[in-house]
């Protein structure tokens, strides 16, 4: 997905995603693939685990109001002003390329940080006595860790499809934190 400018030289990229924001997504990619798939679920590990995902996501909150540009929450909470002339022109297929995240993407974003929180809390009650061995809460708390699974998994197509419309590596670019200007 590499492309030159007009002169045959690399496009001019600029600095979207800062480190705090890159951090927070690969530590939960790590975290989720870990607790879903390797790690047993309700061991030490697992726990421990799980609370670094907590704490990733409130300092992702915290973030969302005091960080750089596009990590902030003003620059790209889904209003429905912003959301539905986007998803009419997703539709369309004329959907405009956004340096930061576009609105589908964060209501995405938004509803994984919400499910995560769930699964934090969830996991943590079952380890209160108040829950111990209540199979509701482990089968809320299963429910909302599948939840994620989908939704990480249509992020990640999603992720792959824009990249080829736009003509852009995204995946990368959480990597390098760099987009094309």
């Amino acid at each position: 997905m590499s492309e030159t400018s007009a002169g045959g030289n690399p496009p001019r990229t600029v600095r979207v995603w800062d480190p705090v924001v890159r951090l927070f997504h690969w530590t939960v990619v790590i975290a989720v693939v870990l607790n879903l798939f390797v790690l047993k679920p309700g061991r030490l590990y697992h726990r421990y685990v799980g609370y670094v995902v907590i704490g990733a996501v409130l300092v992702r909150l915290v973030w969302g109001f005091v960080g750089t540009r596009h990590a902030r929450f003003s620059d790209f909470f889904p209003t429905p002003a912003r959301l539905v002339p986007y998803l009419r022109a997703l539709f369309r297929g004329e959907e405009p390329r956004h340096l930061g995240h576009n609105p589908a993407a964060a209501v995405m974003m938004l509803a994984l940080m919400v499910l995560l929180l769930a699964v934090g809390v969830t996991g943590w009650m079952t380890t209160l006595d108040a829950f111990w061995g209540e199979e509701w809460l482990e089968e809320l708390h299963e429910g909302f860790a599948n939840a994620i699974m989908v939704l990480a998994l249509v992020h990640a197509a999603a992720a792959i499809v824009e990249s080829l419309r736009h003509r852009e590596n995204l995946v990368w670019s959480m990597v390098t934190g760099r987009k094309r200007a």
